[in-house]
Formats: structure tokens, sequence, C-alpha cells
């Protein structure tokens, strides 16, 4: 689901609580040694992400964000802030070059550039949380 996040909407705002959940308190943030990622370049995207990112032409960032059910990629465009809201369920990431992330979420997609240990740090981060929170599959019953 994308979204623009950029003013406080309690329609979206519910959007995203159902969807990947209410955001962690302090002291969940604090045990996780935070929930934001470092600056992220993205190389490519899906056609309806790429339509939004060509509108300005500043560098294509963006930042996830953790949540309990799910994650939020955020980027910005034309003085907009949209996010991509992506559930564990339906959240695939693949490595496919060196420093190269893809995160796919039904036909949406970003490839992200990562060429520092924080962004591999925060990666392991997010993949442990994923394996600790998403719902259990029928194969482990």
């Amino acid at each position: 689901m994308l979204l623009n996040v950029s003013y406080n909407n309690k329609e979206i705002t519910k959007k995203l609580d159902e969807a990947v959940g209410r955001p962690f308190t302090l002291r969940e943030r604090m045990a996780l040694d935070g929930i934001g990622s470092p600056k992220l370049y993205i190389v490519d995207s899906s056609i309806e992400i790429q339509n939004l990112l060509i509108l300005d032409n500043n560098i294509n960032t963006c930042t996830i964000e953790l949540r309990p059910k799910g994650i939020i990629i955020r980027f910005r465009a034309l003085l907009e802030t949209f996010g991509l809201v992506v559930p564990y369920y339906k959240f695939t990431l693949y490595k496919t070059d060196f420093g190269l992330y893809t995160i796919y979420r039904d036909q949406y997609f970003i490839k992200i550039k990562s060429d520092t240990k924080a962004v591999q740090k925060f990666f392991t981060k997010l993949l442990g949380h994923r394996a600790d929170n998403a719902p259990t599959n029928i194969e482990d019953i």
C-alpha cells in the first residue's frame, strides 16, 4: 500500500496502525537499539514509485521504519513524503549483487544500494525481528 504520509491524517494513521501495528514505545526502541535505518539510496523501483521519484531532481533516498507487524519505507518526492507499507506476511527481501537489496510487496519493489556496515547490520536486525514476529506458517505446525 503506497500512501502519502506528509500530513497528520487520522484515516491514514488508522490504516498504518492496522497494517503494520502501532509505533514502538520508547522502551522498546531502546531495547531494539533503534527502529530506523540509515539513509538508503534507491537504485531502481516499480513503475508507480518511479513515477513519483522522477518528479524532482533530488537524489532518490529512503529510510525504513520497523513496526511490530511490518515496515514502512519512506521516501520524498516534490516536498511530499510517501510511505510504502509492507506487512511481514507480504515482505520479501532479496540480496542480489554486492550491496544491493530488493524489497518486494505485491506489485511494488524498491532496489536499495547499501555500501556500509550499518546498513547491513540494520537488515540483519530487520530479518531477525521479522522471524520473531511473523505469523506461523502452516509448514511449522
